[in-house]
């Protein structure tokens, strides 16, 4: 079952990041990031890295995207107007630039799988040596629930009045102001 959820997450992840940089309408591509931020912190979750993977959920998806969607129904009514009138199709097909850049990482990706899986890095093997491994039974949600509420809470908290004053700030600017 856990093979299977890791690449639902995955195949998630990639295919909708495929869709954000193909789209030319950008609310459709905001949507499908905040998929794919989703998709990675599932992936973040198959890594044990459940720190990075609730503050991806808590500061990205929770903070800096809902902004972006905010500031982008904010906007200029001349652009939302111009993305209307666009294509009717869904996906549109890459530039052969980005095309050509994606296979560049593909082939990166997959350079780095099939060395990281001939050679282990002598910092893994020293770590089993040792038994410092993190099991998947360790329990680290009580440890990150202490930590968010105590050590951490202040920076979250001056995070979050910086993102209402940017939210504050675009509602401000898209406003018309009237001609007397």
């Amino acid at each position: 079952m856990e093979l299977v959820l890791f690449y639902a997450f995955a195949v998630l992840a990639i295919g909708s990041a495929l869709l954000v940089v193909s789209l030319k309408n950008t609310a459709r591509a905001l949507f499908l990031f905040f998929v794919v931020l989703f998709g990675m912190a599932g992936l973040f979750l198959f890594a044990l890295a459940d720190f990075v993977a609730i503050t991806q959920i808590m500061v990205y998806v929770g903070g800096v995207l809902i902004l972006m969607i905010f500031a982008f129904m904010l906007s200029n009514k001349e652009l939302l107007a111009d993305l209307q009138n666009t294509s009717s199709r869904f996906l549109s097909m890459p530039n052969w630039q980005s095309l050509l850049l994606t296979l560049g990482f593909l082939a990166v990706m997959i350079y780095g799988i099939i060395e990281w899986q001939q050679h282990t890095p002598n910092w893994i093997t020293q770590n089993i040596h040792k038994g410092q491994v993190i099991l998947p039974s360790d329990n680290n949600i009580n440890q990150l629930g202490i930590k968010f509420m105590t050590h951490y809470l202040l920076p979250f908290e001056v995070i979050s009045i910086f993102l209402l004053m940017a939210l504050i700030g675009a509602a401000h600017l898209s406003r018309k102001e009237d001609k007397q």
